[in-house]
């Protein structure tokens, strides 16, 4: 298969949209990270996404909209809580996970009773769910268990002859994905975390949990309700080892394991005293900045051949909470408390 590089203009959108209604698959961006995207009403087209990305089938997917109505569609009943938070946050990086309606196809939800669903902010994606008249089923576009893609180049480097088309749309303006809130269940809980943080979520609907999975393995046995918790992800081909601890005990700890392929994922200013090449993924007071550059980084370390990766440890709040919980199960749960 060739796969077509488009342009965001009115010729691309046009062939993305004709794509995804041929039951094609379509690399598109979002304000998160590049989306893998096939009708999400077509069992079959959505088959596709799982074989190209090579993602196991019990991992659901989250249906992408163009206009909060479209929502209507897609679940059971649509309660007040999730009219608050579109109020609040939609369009934008906020994934509702809602009882499904019947329309919606176990490849889609992973045989699960419930459908995620998001509208997205960034005007491409929303112009091709619009153009093609579908909700479309969209997983980060990128090899299973691999750092997410925020350009359409990374879409190519890993998918290039294994999907129809790609779109692009630039780089990526948040840089994790989305963040997933179940209210499916009574109180709300969160998923995953993301752009939208667990301040903001519960300064909307008031009590809001957040899921064991977030920052611990999902227990035996447990299915997952939402991408992102089950499986290792977002790795690199380096082992990624979190150092947990004060400026110091990180700078020193990695000069005293400095060798061949060790390399340094760490705060702005630490790299000048780190003995091994570093990446900064940004100040460890903006935890923003953190977001928007840690997939980079992480595919970055491939390119330079690295073989570990010492990552310093964002803190576990607002959006650092996304950060930590990507790094988390791009270390296989690899921590280090030092002092």
């Amino acid at each position: 298969m060739q796969t077509e590089s488009l342009k965001a203009d009115d010729a691309g959108f046009a062939r993305a949209a004709q794509i995804l209604r041929s039951g094609g698959l379509v690399g598109m961006p979002t304000e998160t990270v590049y989306g893998l995207a096939a009708n999400a009403l077509n069992g079959k087209a959505v088959a596709k996404i799982f074989a190209a990305k090579g993602r196991p089938a019990d991992n659901p997917l989250i249906v992408h909209i163009s206009a909060f109505q479209q929502i209507y569609n897609l679940v059971k009943e649509v309660p007040d809580s999730a009219k608050k938070l579109a109020e609040a946050f939609w369009p934008g990086p906020l994934t509702m996970v809602l009882p499904k309606a019947a329309c919606i196809p176990d490849e889609v939800s992973a045989g699960l009773p419930t459908v995620a669903v998001r509208f997205p902010s960034h005007p491409a994606a929303q112009r091709i769910i619009s153009e093609s008249g579908l909700p479309l089923a969209a997983p980060s576009a990128n090899t299973s268990g691999r750092p997410s893609p925020t350009t359409a180049q990374h879409v190519l480097h890993d998918l290039s002859g294994k999907i129809d088309a790609v779109l692009d749309g630039g780089p990526c303006g948040v840089g994790v994905e989305s963040t997933v809130i179940t209210l499916a269940d009574c109180p709300p809980r969160l998923l995953r975390p993301g752009g939208i943080t667990l301040e903001q979520l519960r300064a909307v609907l008031g009590t809001v949990e957040m899921d064991d999975a977030v920052l611990h393995p999902l227990k035996p046995g447990v299915r997952a309700a939402s991408p992102g918790m089950k499986y290792k992800h977002y790795s690199p081909k380096a082992n990624v080892i979190i150092l947990d601890g004060t400026d110091r005990q990180y700078i020193g700890y990695v000069n005293e394991h400095a060798a061949s392929g060790v390399m340094a994922l760490c705060y702005d200013g630490d790299d000048a005293a780190l003995a091994v090449p570093a990446i900064c993924y940004g100040k460890s007071t903006d935890d923003s900045a953190m977001a928007h550059e840690l997939f980079d980084a992480l595919r970055e370390f491939d390119e330079r051949g690295a073989s570990t990766v010492y990552a310093r440890c964002p803190k576990p709040e607002g959006v650092g909470l996304a950060v930590y919980n990507r790094l988390m199960r791009a270390a296989g749960f690899e921590v280090l408390h030092l002092g």
